[in-house]
């Protein structure tokens, strides 16, 4: 037998893949490429723990409220902890925005980039094992190195990402980021401890077939957002949702689609963040030759006025979202 065909090629490992890309980014110093890992490697550690949640009584609710008046579970807290101690060992982030703190975290020291990341997203979905995820987005730091981390480096709007990315822990756990030159998705390997490249140059899809939203709050919804639905329905679309971001987003992203969650009466500004989730996975579904809208404007161009600022969402295949859009 061949020696190729006893030992196939497994793939390109993501810190090759890095190395390899680094010079595509302007600020190219090896910080950026160090910060990636260091997101990564907190990764592999909250990977580990939900895998094994079921056994050591890490899953449910912790019995306390994050900022937004949401219940934390226990492993949002614990993925909020793993995230901040690797960012804080790396050095390369100078502060930490995240959803289950109410203000940003000073790191105090020279690092130049800005993170927002939401540490677990769909936690509540752990105990029925359901596919959850981390979002993430990466700034560059404005003020000078050795000042104070000022207003101008915290509040910044997504078109101000050198970087973004989730994970998504399911069936296989990936991690999909961009840095501005397309979109690429790695999957991780245990055995080895390895993310290696699975999913390169991903592109959505122009149009889909598929719709994510959650129709059992519709009378809510603006009368916009029920034209579209039922123009859903006309189209015979499939509804596809499974009420975790990220894994909603990823089939998306792969098949073709369109994730929303609209203005409700009760969340008359949306519900999803705009630092850490939204406009993380709008850099990359535009990376990608998709679209995102508030269904009056493009994410990337919201200014923030809070750290846990809501805006609607309407992301995903370019011609779903501007049909969608259209009906505002």
């Amino acid at each position: 037998m061949e020696d190729s065909r006893i030992a196939l090629p497994i793939g390109t490992t993501l810190d090759r893949y890095i190395k390899k890309k680094q010079d595509e980014f302007q600020y190219a110093t090896g910080e950026l490429s160090q910060l990636l890992r260091d997101i990564a490697l907190a990764g592999k550690v909250v990977n580990r723990e939900i895998n094994k949640a079921g056994l050591i009584n890490i899953g449910g609710a912790i019995g306390t409220q994050n900022v937004q008046g949401e219940e934390q579970q226990k492993l949002d807290v614990l993925a909020n902890i793993r995230f901040i101690r690797a960012l804080t060992k790396g050095g390369e982030a100078c502060a930490i925005i995240s959803e289950e703190d109410e203000h940003f975290t000073d790191l105090k020291n020279d690092g130049k980039y800005v993170i927002a990341i939401d540490p677990l997203d769909g936690s509540s979905n752990i105990d029925v094992n359901v596919s959850i995820g981390t979002i993430f987005s990466v700034y560059r730091r404005v003020s000078p190195l050795g000042k104070p981390i000022e207003k101008e480096d915290i509040m910044q709007s997504g078109i101000e990402q050198v970087a973004a990315g989730y994970l998504l822990y399911g069936s296989s756990t990936m991690l999909v980021y961009t840095t501005g030159h397309g979109v690429n998705g790695f999957t991780y390997e245990p055995s080895l401890g390895e993310y290696f490249l699975s999913h390169p140059d991903m592109m959505i899809p122009e149009d889909g077939s598929i719709y994510s939203v959650n129709e059992g709050m519709y009378n809510s919804f603006p009368e916009p957002v029920k034209k579209y639905i039922t123009h859903c329905h006309d189209q015979q679309y499939s509804a596809r949702y499974i009420g975790s971001l990220v894994a909603d987003f990823h089939r998306n992203l792969l098949k073709g689609g369109i994730y929303m969650y609209p203005p409700t009466e009760k969340n008359p500004d949306g519900k999803l963040r705009l630092m850490y989730e939204c406009n993380a996975l709008s850099f990359i579904v535009e990376q990608a030759g998709g679209m995102a809208s508030t269904g009056t404007g493009r994410i990337l161009e919201v200014a923030p006025q809070s750290l846990h600022q809501r805006v609607p969402l309407f992301i995903g295949s370019k011609r779903m979202v501007e049909k969608a859009v259209s009906f505002f």
